[in-house]
């Protein structure tokens, strides 16, 4: 048994509760108080200097234990957020203790081989993820790799996930009687609608792989009254950050053209943070699947094509990283549901979680014990297009 197994072995009771804990305390996003402090707990437990409230966010931390040795620093980045009505359907309480494990593990044997682990405490991850605020805040400009491992129904390599912004299309009209005097009424519905009219032609002219998705959030009071406000909220997604910006701006302008031909005046805003799009480090991602592999995982799928979105992609863009999976259910079972929840608990989850520990862990010692890879991972993120 290696170091690495024996520090596993060594946590297991612990990171069992840590998991169950979090999952009999399901929190919403910005709002995971019980769930970030029992992370720090364990982490300054286990001789970790914890910035907790981080970046002014009450459930963030950054939770550091360094060697006080030359070396590389390595990242695991922690979520901890459910969804509402089912908790834990995307299994973030098994995520977040599965990158608290790896770092603690890591941490166990850099004393002797030098280097740096970093825990980040990341929230709201369903929503409008603090990953997003930690990129754009520097967080990551002195970490030289950040690795994330997602449950699933399978074991699959880091891939890609689409860039999207949130847009919100509010427009004001004017109120009158829909019967008696409607040539008086600005009419807020119509921009609404012509703007998903609109957004549908537009369908016809852009890549394939793009997403354009939306409601309309409000619409009016009564029918016999004309609605003076009308929001229209979309999700507006695509495979790199570049083509995403030139979409938005075309979705930005069939608002504006609806809003000019109903008479309205229109604002433009986001509501929710926006994510840019999962660029994967190859030769990191090789290196963990190496990895998996040396602990008797044998079959490990290539990423199916993503149309999600996830905050962890603005990592990506600032930092080398991955975001492969982990298989907890042995067959399929959809994410964001009571049986996916429910399947964090089992004993087979359990294991499968030990084994991505110690690969996360044993990919972090090769990156501080050989600067060559380091060099080359860098390299790589250096000269990609993102």
């Amino acid at each position: 048994m290696n170091n690495i197994d024996k520090v596993v072995k060594d946590l297991e009771k612990e990171l069992k509760n840590l998991s169950k804990y979090i999952y009999d305390n399901p929190e919403l996003g910005y709002e995971e108080y019980k769930s970030s402090k029992a992370h720090i707990d364990i982490l300054k437990k286990h001789g970790f200097d914890v910035e907790e409230n981080y970046l002014d966010i009450d459930t963030a931390f950054k939770a550091t234990y360094d060697s006080g040795k030359e070396g590389a620093t390595i990242s695991y980045l922690a979520e901890y957020d459910a969804l509402p009505g089912i908790g834990h359907g995307c299994g973030h309480n098994i995520l977040g203790t599965t990158s608290t494990g790896a770092g603690i593990t890591l941490s166990k044997i850099i004393d002797d081989i030098g280097g740096k682990v970093v825990v980040f405490g990341t929230p709201a991850e369903e929503t409008s993820g603090a990953k997003v605020i930690m990129a754009e805040k520097g967080s990551f400009e002195d970490i030289d790799v950040a690795m994330i491992a997602h449950p699933g129904d399978k074991y699959e390599k880091s891939g890609k996930s689409l860039a999207m912004e949130a847009i919100q299309f509010k427009y004001t009209g004017r109120t009158a009687h829909a019967a008696a005097s409607p040539h008086e009424g600005v009419n807020a519905l119509d921009a609404a609608i012509n703007t998903f009219n609109n957004i549908n032609a537009l369908r016809e002219h852009i890549l394939p792989s793009a997403r354009i998705h939306g409601i309309i959030k409000e619409g009016g009071e009564a029918a016999n009254i004309v609605p003076d406000l009308a929001i229209a909220q979309f999700y507006v997604r695509a495979t790199t950050k570049t083509y995403l910006i030139e979409l938005v701006e075309k979705v930005k302008n069939c608002a504006k053209g609806a809003s000019l031909a109903a008479g309205t005046k229109i604002e433009i805003s986001n509501y929710e943070a926006s994510y840019d799009n999962m660029v994967t480090n190859n030769v990191l991602s090789n290196l963990y699947t190496k990895n998996l592999k040396d602990t008797g995982v044998e079959e490990i799928y290539e990423p199916r094509e993503s149309f999600g979105s996830i905050d962890a992609g603005n990592v990506s863009q600032v930092c080398p990283a991955i975001h492969p999976t982990f298989d907890i259910t042995g067959r399929e079972v959809p994410g964001h549901t009571r049986e996916f929840r429910d399947a964090t608990l089992t004993d087979y989850a359990h294991e499968n979680m030990k084994k991505t520990i110690k690969a996360l862990a044993t990919t972090g010692k090769e990156i501080i014990e050989n600067k060559e890879i380091l060099e080359k991972i860098k390299e790589e993120f250096n000269n990609t297009n993102k």
